[in-house]
């Protein structure tokens, strides 16, 4: 029984196909205007959000209401966490409340299954401190496959943060369920040396160049300036040595991509001919973000 979507890395990857395929069929069509749909009606989504978010959030909004679902978003700095009410209490007001499922992002890594362990209800993981990101590695997967067909056997190169990226450990953990070769590049501060453990398949390397050469995809993260506790690179310097260019993606398959999850800081991890480029499908990203995010609640609310 699909419960719940707390992270890719105990998923199987039937459902993660079932997912990517059922999304397609949400994906919008040019020139017709989107539906609203009633596969949801009188079901209630709670939008818990204690991390600031746009894409994410708004995302799972339209998403609901997309599905003929009602939806409630509450933020930490407009919710009684503010007050200094704790979670757990927090937690038990809200299933008191009986919504049918909670969309949660949180700053510590396991929020999310400490809310699942507390609550009959389904929870999906928004992103939890450096953990997880589900859902995005899922709207990646299904913006990978719309441009080059299949996810087996691609070289991907992910380069950034890595340290404190969710985003790219979900996308490690899907990737590698199709025998992609996925190279982690980032500073030697910004890449722990056990993620080379975390699936088959998986080299680490602190040059850009390597990590891009014969790539099919490549995916640049944000610096996550929040979670980093000793002083940043300045911009200029960590675009000098990590910033994507133009000039890098010769070293890359004629038909490679270029991916962020966003937001993306534009003189510091790519540059904007790069962003703005034919390559780049950041923006088709943002749009598979409602069409996968309506097949996770779809699954979810359906059973």
């Amino acid at each position: 029984m699909f419960a719940g979507l707390l992270g890719i890395e105990g998923l199987d990857r039937r459902v993660i196909e079932a997912i990517l395929d059922r999304a397609k069929d949400f994906q919008a069509v040019p020139g017709q205007p989107l539906k609203r749909l009633d596969a949801l009606r009188g079901r209630m989504m709670v939008n818990l959000f204690f991390e600031a978010s746009t894409r994410t959030r708004t995302s799972f909004e339209i998403a609901a209401k997309r599905l003929g679902a009602d939806t409630i978003s509450i933020t930490a700095a407009g919710s009684s966490v503010s007050k200094g009410e704790s979670l757990v209490d927090t937690l038990n007001t809200l299933g008191a409340m009986h919504p049918d499922v909670i969309v949660m992002r949180h700053a510590a890594s396991g929020a999310p299954h400490f809310l699942a362990r507390h609550l009959p209800v389904p929870i999906v993981n928004a992103g939890d401190g450096t953990h997880e990101h589900p859902t995005q590695a899922l709207l990646d997967a299904r913006t990978i496959l719309d441009r080059t067909g299949k996810l087996e056997g691609l070289h991907v190169a992910i380069i950034g943060d890595i340290a404190h990226s969710r985003v790219a450990r979900s996308n490690v953990h899907l990737l590698s369920k199709f025998g992609a070769k996925i190279v982690l590049c980032g500073p030697a501060s910004l890449l722990p040396k056990q993620l080379a453990e975390m699936a088959p398949g998986v080299t680490l390397t602190t040059d850009m160049k390597q990590a891009i050469k014969g790539a099919d995809v490549v995916m640049m993260l944000r610096v996550q300036l929040e979670r980093i506790h000793e002083p940043a690179s300045p911009a200029g310097e960590y675009f000098a040595f990590y910033g994507l260019r133009l000039e890098h993606l010769q070293l890359a398959r004629p038909d490679a991509i270029v991916m962020h999850p966003g937001p993306i800081n534009r003189g510091r991890e790519l540059s904007s001919e790069v962003a703005d480029s034919q390559r780049s499908v950041i923006l088709n990203q943002v749009e598979n973000g409602i069409a996968v995010r309506m097949a996770v609640l779809e699954r979810i609310l359906s059973q």
